[in-house]
């Protein structure tokens, strides 16, 4: 890092209007600012992202789940609504990706003018909220970061468990329990936990791309050998306003990612780049969404359920694409719990290196993720509800305000630590750039609203399960199927009663 020695070190720098980073004038040296500071020495700058790798995370921190729900959000939304939907959602979302980038690159180059060292910090996103609107929006990052991902790390758990489970309990015929399947993979991940940020563990992350590019190939295969019996008894009735604003949610959702793009950022070679991230990244995800939905809508119509796997009606195609979605859930685990422990580790001072910290800060937190897991096997509903109020607040509205504010701060304003006023903020904003991002912000907040209606919806009609540490003798070793999803077969037809393979007495759960 560059200006950590020699005469620039010791000689004092007033942290006023000359300086942006000041929350109240003072004097600091050089030195003293770079020990808050992560030293960004050339060796660790070359073993930085590529920008095309960082697309890859932002495509593996996108898809997944989404992959399995998105053609369901076009029986519900209709064909032509669902490919508006698609595409504006996706605009929207890239946008204030792109915003997020766009932030971190003006803090980059302020650091640089006036210090002469590399921004590296070891909570990105929290810092964005920081040095553009202030400490109270940092609160509110990080919290936000801290309920999202946490009970993200939760569903993924949970959502590859069960899958895993399925397969030792009903093909391998392994009788380990849910709840023992649970800690099990907690155990299994937990030595990748402990990788320093998105840098060093980005092969997990092509792995995990190519799980998810493998389930959408064995999905479409599937749908392909169900087309001759399926698609000329289809039915389409989707496209009313109830179903529409239903489905924004699942749109909205499908895109969500943002609260991990600053740690991707932030360990980036050149984190200019990221808009080529950010477009490409977000095309790869409408093309592999939009081909999926179109097709699987016009060969099943309404017959879909709550997973258009179910639909498939090739049984090894249906648990292939189970397992390969398990795996995805598996590897991003990795990629979404990163930011929570860099949060913690920064609350807590940990160092910014391997070392007894790291380990004790990371195990913990993961024990946290398995307990809450073990304590709510069917944690699903609850994150929705939390989802439906975070993710449109850290994927649209926090982004579109960080970077409206940091715009209209003047050198002097942002040296000071003074906060500009709505009023300025309008003043100083480009009309069309202001309205956009209050639309985008509108968009969002009212597919939130939505989101955690039909999530409040779903607790209620929900039975939970009892914690699996009350479950006894059935702890780790199963006496029957406790897996929460089992496999089905929805079939195709107005009556969902066609079965490609002239069996519709199978329609239903799969015996086994």
């Amino acid at each position: 890092m560059s200006g950590g020695s020699g005469d620039g070190a010791g000689k004092p720098l007033m942290l006023g209007v000359n300086n942006p980073f000041a929350e109240n004038p003072s004097m600091m040296t050089l030195a003293q600012y770079q020990d808050t500071c992560i030293p960004v020495s050339m060796e660790f700058a070359k073993s930085k992202m590529h920008w095309i790798i960082a697309a890859i995370f932002l495509v593996a921190d996108m898809v997944g789940g989404g992959v399995v729900v998105m053609p369901v959000a076009f029986k519900q939304s209709g064909m032509m609504m669902g490919c508006l939907f698609m595409v504006v959602i996706c605009v929207i979302f890239e946008y204030t990706g792109w915003e997020l980038g766009q932030v971190w690159v003006i803090m980059q180059e302020r650091i640089n003018r006036w210090f002469s060292v590399s921004l590296n910090q070891g909570n990105p996103f929290p810092e964005v909220a920081k040095k553009s609107i202030g400490k109270m929006a940092q609160r509110l990052t990080s919290a936000a970061i801290l309920i999202t991902l946490f009970g993200i790390s939760v569903v993924y758990l949970l959502l590859s468990a069960n899958i895993i489970h399925y397969f030792l309990y009903d093909y391998l015929y392994i009788p380990i329990s849910l709840c023992g399947t649970i800690v099990v993979l907690a155990l299994l991940i937990s030595p990748f936990t402990l990788l320093k940020s998105p840098g060093d563990f980005w092969i997990v992350v092509v792995f995990a791309m190519v799980t998810t590019v493998l389930s959408v190939a064995m999905i479409i295969y599937g749908i392909f050998l169900d087309h001759g019996a399926c698609a000329p008894q289809a039915k389409y009735s989707g496209g009313d306003s109830g179903g529409v604003l239903f489905a924004m949610g699942t749109f909205l959702f499908a895109f969500s990612g943002h609260y991990v793009f600053p740690t991707i950022v932030n360990d980036m070679r050149h984190p200019k780049k990221f808009s080529y991230s950010i477009a490409w990244g977000f095309l790869v995800v409408l093309l592999l969404y939009m081909p999926l939905s179109v097709y699987a809508y016009f060969v099943y119509g309404d017959s879909m359920e709550k997973s258009v796997i179910y639909s498939v009606q090739t049984r090894e195609l249906q648990f292939g694409a189970n397992l390969m979605i398990a795996a995805h859930c598996i590897l991003t685990l990795v990629i979404v719990i990163n930011p929570v422990n860099q949060e913690v580790e920064e609350y807590f001072n940990i160092p910014h290196k391997f070392g007894i910290g790291r380990v004790l800060v990371r195990m913990t937190i993961l024990l946290f993720v398995l307990f809450t897991g073990l304590t709510m096997p069917d944690f699903g509903p609850v994150m929705n509800l939390v989802g439906s109020s975070t993710i449109p607040l850290g994927c649209v509205v926090m982004p579109a305000l960080f970077y409206l504010w940091i715009n209209a701060a003047t050198e002097e304003q942002w040296g000071k630590g003074v906060i500009p006023s709505i009023k300025q903020v309008y003043q100083r904003t480009p009309k069309i750039v202001f309205w956009l991002n209050i639309f985008v912000m509108g968009v969002a907040l009212v597919g939130g609203a939505v989101g955690s209606y039909k999530a409040v919806i779903a607790m209620i009609e929900t039975e939970f399960s009892a914690p699996c540490y009350f479950r006894g003798s059935e702890l780790l070793i199963s006496k029957g199927n406790t897996t929460i999803i089992h496999m089905v077969q929805t079939c195709c037809g107005w009556a969902k009663n066609i079965s490609s393979k002239g069996t519709p007495d199978l329609c239903g759960e799969i015996p086994l």
